[in-house]
Formats: C-alpha cells, sequence, structure tokens
C-alpha cells in the first residue's frame, strides 16, 4: 500500500518538529486522522518518534548501553499514575502507552508524560514487552491473561486476583508463554523489611498492624484482602512453613465490605502470627513485631525504623538482665521503583522476580480463607439478651 505524503510526515516527525505535545503532535495526527479529539486519540501515536523508540533500542546511561523494553500501564488512577512515572523515568525502560477508561484520567497522565493514551487496553495487545496492571481487582484476571498470552511480562498488582482458580490460571498462562508474572506486593522493597532478614532466625511469634483512615479508593475488596494481604505476604515470606489453622473476627463499619479485621495463624513449625488491618482508624501505622529466642524485633514500615532489642550477659543494677538496644532508621527511598526496576529485571533476564505469582496466590489462598472466617464469626455471632 502507498503511503500518503501526510503519512509519511506523520511517521517521520520527531521531537524536533513538535512546537509541543499538544500543538506540533496534534497536528501531524490531526492529518492523519481527520476528527480526532487530541492526539493522544490517535491509533498511530504509538510510531511516532516523540512517544516511541524503536523497539529494544540500546538508550546510553553514562557509560554503559541498556536494552530498552517497550511498556505500558494499564489502569491510570492514584496508584496508576505512579507506575506510569516510574516507567517513563527508568533509561530501559520506553514508556509506549497508558489505557484506562477514564478519560479525565488517561488524559492527565498523557498531558504530564507526553505518551499515547487509550480507552481500550487491547489496543496494546502486542505492542508492548511489558506491562504494569493496575486496575480493580474483579478486573485482573481477564487483562493480565490477555497480556501474558500476547508475550508481554506482567506485573500485577495485588490481590493478584479475586479467586484462587483465577490465581492459578494466570500462573499456567505466565508459564506457557514464557513470561515473567510479578504480583505488587510492595512491603518487600520496603527498606526497613530488607535490613530485617539477615537479623531473623526462627520467630515464634509475629505482631502486625496496618491500620489507615477511610478512603472510597480500595473499598472494592474488603480490608482483608486490601490492606491485610500486604502483612499475609510479609508473614508468609518470613515463616516459610505452612497455615495449619487460621482463626479470625472483623466487621463493617463504613462500607458494605469488611473495613477492620484480626486473624491468628498457626503454622505446621510451631510459629503463631497475629495480624490486624483496619481502614476505619484516626491514625496512619504500619508495624511488624517478631519474637525469637535470641531477640525482639520492630519493623516500624511506615517510618522506615528497625529496633532490635537482645539480652546480653550480666545484670543490671535492679536486678534485671541487661539488654541492648539498636534502633537503625533508614531512608524513605521509592519502593515502587525498586518494584518495578526489579520487575524489568526479571523480564530482561529471565530469572524469577522477587515476588513470583505462586509467592502472590499462597498470600491470596490464606486471605481468602480469613476472610471466610471472618464471614462465619459474623454469621454465628448473637448479641446475648440484657
Amino acid at each position: 500500500m502507498l503511503e500518503s505524503q501526510s503519512s509519511r510526515d506523520h511517521r517521520r516527525a520527531g521531537p524536533g518538529s513538535c512546537e509541543s505535545f499538544g500543538e506540533g503532535m496534534a497536528r501531524h495526527c490531526n492529518e492523519m486522522h481527520p476528527g480526532s479529539r487530541v492526539a493522544v486519540d490517535c491509533p498511530d501515536a504509538l510510531l511516532h518518534p516523540a512517544f516511541s523508540r524503536r523497539r529494544n533500542a540500546p538508550r546510553l546511561t553514562g557509560t554503559d548501553l541498556v536494552d530498552v523494553m517497550r511498556t505500558a500501564v494499564v489502569g491510570v488512577g492514584y496508584l496508576g499514575r505512579f507506575h506510569a512515572q516510574k516507567y517513563h523515568g527508568l533509561p530501559n525502560s520506553d514508556l509506549v502507552g497508558i489505557a484506562d477508561p477514564s478519560a479525565s484520567a488517561r488524559a492527565a497522565v498523557a498531558a504530564e508524560l507526553g505518551v499515547a493514551a487509550h480507552a481500550d487496553y487491547r489496543e496494546l495487545l502486542g505492542r508492548v514487552d511489558a506491562v504494569s496492571v493496575v486496575t480493580p481487582t474483579p478486573s485482573h484476571y481477564a487483562i493480565a491473561k490477555e497480556f501474558l498470552e500476547a508475550g508481554a511480562h506482567v506485573l500485577l498488582e495485588k490481590p493478584m486476583t479475586t479467586t484462587v482458580a483465577e490465581g492459578e490460571g494466570l500462573i499456567e498462562a505466565a508459564r506457557r508463554a514464557k513470561r515473567i508474572l510479578q504480583i505488587g506486593h510492595l512491603e518487600r522493597f520496603n527498606a526497613a523489611v530488607q535490613a530485617v532478614q539477615p537479623i531473623l532466625t526462627v520467630p515464634r511469634f509475629i505482631e502486625s498492624a496496618r491500620l489507615a483512615p477511610f478512603k472510597h479508593r480500595g473499598t472494592d475488596v474488603d480490608v482483608v484482602l486490601d490492606l491485610m494481604i500486604h502483612d499475609i505476604d510479609l508473614i508468609l515470606s518470613i515463616v516459610r512453613s505452612a497455615v495449619v489453622a487460621v482463626d479470625a473476627i472483623g466487621s463493617s463499619v463504613f462500607s458494605g465490605e469488611i473495613d477492620i479485621a484480626n486473624a491468628r495463624l498457626r503454622f505446621a513449625n510451631g510459629c503463631v502470627a497475629n495480624a490486624t488491618a483496619s481502614r476505619v482508624s484516626l491514625k496512619t501505622e504500619r508495624r511488624l513485631r517478631l519474637f525469637q529466642d535470641d531477640a525482639y524485633v520492630s519493623v516500624d514500615l511506615h517510618q522506615k525504623l528497625l529496633t532490635v532489642i537482645r539480652k546480653t550477659d550480666g545484670m543490671s543494677a535492679d536486678g534485671l538482665p541487661k539488654v541492648n538496644i539498636e534502633e537503625t532508621g533508614y531512608e524513605q527511598g521509592d519502593a515502587l521503583k525498586a518494584e518495578i526496576e526489579a520487575f524489568l529485571q526479571a523480564a530482561a533476564t529471565g530469572q524469577p522476580p522477587p515476588v513470583t505469582g505462586e509467592d502472590g496466590l499462597k498470600a491470596l489462598r490464606t486471605a481468602l480463607l480469613i476472610a471466610e472466617q471472618v464471614a462465619n464469626s459474623r454469621a454465628g455471632f448473637s448479641v446475648a439478651p440484657a
């Protein structure tokens, strides 16, 4: 097929020939596609050099050359916008597009980052190497599966799916496609969490608390799948033993779902964990406490503060055992950037990601057991007569 002069101009037009994203790019797109509302609606926008470099084109970073992956973000609401920003700023990422059914959400991010925007994520299938899926949980399975089958590596926000069967289906789809499936359990990349790993031996008891003020964002699922699942994943990654018993209770307060919950987990190796999550608190707290034979360890996940208390030899003047207290603070850092960097590294090398699909499935399976226990406890709860 012969290409028109306007089409050739459109494809050749580089950043230097576009006075701005809103003017130059719109002019070239509208020549080819009259009636397009804005440049980012142009179906050929991904071909424009202002948006996208050649697939896997090397980019200089200092003295090194790195392979560049074509990336995209599906769902650019509150959290998805941050994903897009990170991909846009990484040297080994070429953010070629975003997708969101909300016109205002996609237009805002497209204007901020100068990327093509789509109402339908399917327009990105086969055009990207790696994608973040940051949509409401009920849509995770269908979207992630389509991208895996189209040959893209997938970073999927937590919880990975709404059911265990869907989670198993995505793991199998990733295996068949030989693609990376990483689950977005962001606390794994918390500096304090990474610092505590060498200290841990065999914890006997773990206590977690995750409290937050109420927000409508995230209420499409209960507090167990919204907040507690972060701590479930951390606890499972620390204990590394099968859960053999679950006891849980919870209540709804502001939403139609459970807004506050407490769960007690017993593991095959004897460890017990007590987890509390609330999205109806007046303060924000994210804390993990671990007790093992030689130490008490407190991890303030919010303030990035690690406290280790150990018994030492000798007695104090009041007859109590002497203890050594070590308190270390860590830089806030950028956990999301570290998560995405690890994802792209796994995609480039084929090595397992830090949080695999199997890890996400274990957390989901445990969270659903807790949610089931909460539902049973509510059904059996009765108020004694006065």
